[in-house]
């Protein structure tokens, strides 16, 4: 996944890391000034630069307007759902990889349970959001242990479906979960048996649970997820919010005047990289996902190395993914048009 790093994944899947990842992040560490660098000994400097390379090691959220859109939709689904007794309506975040789509759903996750939280004080036992990925080559069981596995239940291989099933639901319904983040959803395919048995578990929560569920992957509108009667079905039920490559903008220049304000480099010149916007949104190809990447792995070396500032060299050295460096491809083209 390249939104987010696989460690920070595999927290989200459990109920503490999801909890964790609701809190505010820790506030960055002060550039001291050059006097007071000087001051400190070789151990406390190992200290410093160790705080700083844990600060730029973390991804930033912007507020994009995809994300804010993304909110809205879901947070709308929510209230239209509440009195629904069934056929709830739900959300689809689809596009290519780097454009935001597990920001925006977990974002959507941590408004909902910050609300749910203020509507509920003191109330601990209260499990509003729950969040798991589909994985590849998924089982229904797979994807019912997933669920299990999020609230801490105990998933024995003496466990049928629908002893696990019944433990989810009855787990969600007590905890008043009230939405649904199923990420990765592209590797659920309606042609195969295993994927239309999946797609049926997850219809089975759906109507189970009341929550609103909200899937995100890869190329979701031309995937065999809503492939079939199956797939008419998701489709006729499921908003669906496409997420494309930023175009050279406003917009874009303000994610990359963001990013560089997050920067604790002491070498590093204030406004150099918004002078590079062009050059950044042509080598991350539009992607917030590689704009991060680069002037994150950027921001590393240059304290690693002693530079202590981000430059185009620097950033060209920086080895994007596969799709931010064959910007040209096939599939970037159609998305664009």
């Amino acid at each position: 996944m390249s939104e987010v790093d696989a460690e920070t994944n595999r927290q989200l899947t459990t109920l503490d890391g999801w909890r964790k990842f609701i809190e505010n992040p820790p506030a960055p560490p002060v550039l001291l000034s050059p006097d007071a660098l000087r001051r400190l000994s070789r151990t406390e400097r190992d200290l410093y630069d160790d705080d700083r390379l844990d600060h730029h090691a973390r991804m930033l959220v912007v507020a994009t307007s995809f994300v804010e859109k993304t909110v809205t939709c879901g947070r709308r689904l929510v209230l239209l759902n509440r009195h629904a007794i069934s056929a709830r309506r739900g959300l689809i975040v689809s596009g290519l990889p780097g454009t935001g789509k597990t920001i925006a759903i977990t974002q959507l996750g941590r408004a909902h349970e910050l609300l749910d939280r203020a509507r509920h004080p003191n109330v601990p036992d209260r499990i509003p959001v729950l969040y798991i990925t589909v994985p590849p080559a998924a089982t229904a069981r797979m994807v019912a242990a997933e669920f299990a596995r999020f609230l801490g239940l105990p998933v024995r291989s003496r466990l049928n479906m629908t002893d696990i099933i019944e433990a989810v639901v009855g787990v969600c319904t007590d905890t008043r979960t009230g939405l649904v983040l199923v990420d990765e959803i592209h590797n659920i395919s309606q042609t195969t048996r295993s994927g239309a048995e999946v797609s049926d578990t997850l219809k089975y929560f759906s109507e189970r649970i009341p929550a609103t569920f909200v899937y995100a992957g890869i190329g979701v509108e031309d995937s065999e997820l809503l492939a079939g009667t199956r797939g008419a079905q998701i489709a006729g039920r499921f908003t669906l919010v496409p997420t494309r490559p930023f175009p050279y903008g406003a917009e874009w220049k303000g994610l990359v005047a963001t990013l560089e304000n997050t920067l604790l480099l002491h070498g590093h010149q204030p406004g150099s990289l918004v002078k590079l916007d062009r050059y950044l949104h042509n080598r991350a190809d539009g992607m917030i996902g590689a704009l991060s990447h680069a002037i994150r792995g950027a921001a590393i070396d240059a304290i690693l190395s002693g530079t202590e500032r981000v430059t185009k060299e620097a950033i060209d050295a920086i080895p994007l993914d596969h799709a931010a460096e064959t910007a040209a491809s096939p599939l970037k083209k159609a998305a664009r048009r």
